[in-house]
Parts: structure tokens; sequence; C-alpha cells
């Protein structure tokens, strides 16, 4: 299956799995990533996407905590249609791609832009100095501008 074709199924699953979890309010809580590290980053967004204006993009990030378990608050701004096209999920990886934590966004937020949503609990090793976070779309995939970030402490 081609890396749309995979994205788009992989979109699909996660909103049929998790439809009732993101009801707006801040959830907390670790996630297991449910994305295969070769898949991050990887969109071929030039059949449908006219510019990255059209992708999720990661506008801010608050981090806190320790090497036992960051919070991350991360704010998406997207060009949210509703169901047919919405910022669905937001990874925290390295820069290799590894991720260490996704935060599924059950719904769209047509009427909330930009939005935070956190994740509690996102363990990562002691010797990555920087992580990067990034949106995904449910339509474009991981199109749109990521945000590298700094953990305090480390490197």
């Amino acid at each position: 299956m081609n890396g749309p074709l995979r994205l788009l199924a992989l979109a699909l699953l996660i909103m049929a799995a998790g439809c009732a979890e993101d009801d707006g309010a801040d959830r907390r809580g670790s996630d297991e990533s449910t994305m295969p590290p070769a898949t991050v980053g990887q969109a071929d967004s030039t059949k449908l996407a006219a510019s990255t204006e059209e992708c999720a993009h990661v506008v801010a990030v608050d981090v806190s905590g320790a090497a036992s378990g960051y919070t991350f608050s991360v704010t998406v701004s997207s060009t949210e249609t509703g169901w047919d096209k919405y910022a669905d999920a937001w990874v925290v990886k390295d820069v290799d791609g590894t991720v260490y934590g996704e935060r599924v966004l059950a719904h769209p937020h047509v009427e909330e832009q930009p939005f935070t949503r956190s994740l509690s609990g996102v363990a990562v090793p002691d010797d990555v100095a920087e992580v990067v976070v990034a949106a995904r779309d449910s339509l474009l995939g991981f199109c749109g501008d990521e945000m590298t970030v700094q953990l305090g402490g480390r490197g």
C-alpha cells in the first residue's frame, strides 16, 4: 500500500477506534504511538494541496516535566472543513523520526482555531536533547510547519 493510502487507512482506523475520545476537553495521559516511524513526516501532498497553507501547522509548544515523563501542550492551526478534512493528530518525535508520543484528535475543530491539546507522560530517552512536534491533517498527512523544542538540561 503506498504512502497516501496507508495514511488514509490509518486515519480511518484511528477515527473508528477513538470517535468519542476527544470531546474538546484537555486529556492527559500517555498514548502509545500508532504511527510507525517510517511514515512520520512522509506525506505526498503534491496531489492534494495547492500549498502548504492547507496543512495542519504546529504554532506553539509548551513543555513541562522531566525525563520521567514530559507534558506537551501543543497549539495547532489548521484549515479544517469538517469530518472530510481536519487535524487528526500530533506527534512528538526525535530528529530521526522515532515517535515518543502521539495525541490523537478524534474530531474536527472548525470553530476553534487555533486550538491547544495536551499529552502527559511522554518518555524521551535521556540522550535526546531536542524533539520535533508535527501535526497531521486527516487528508494531507504530515505536511505543515513543525516545531523543534529543546528539552531543558539535556545534551
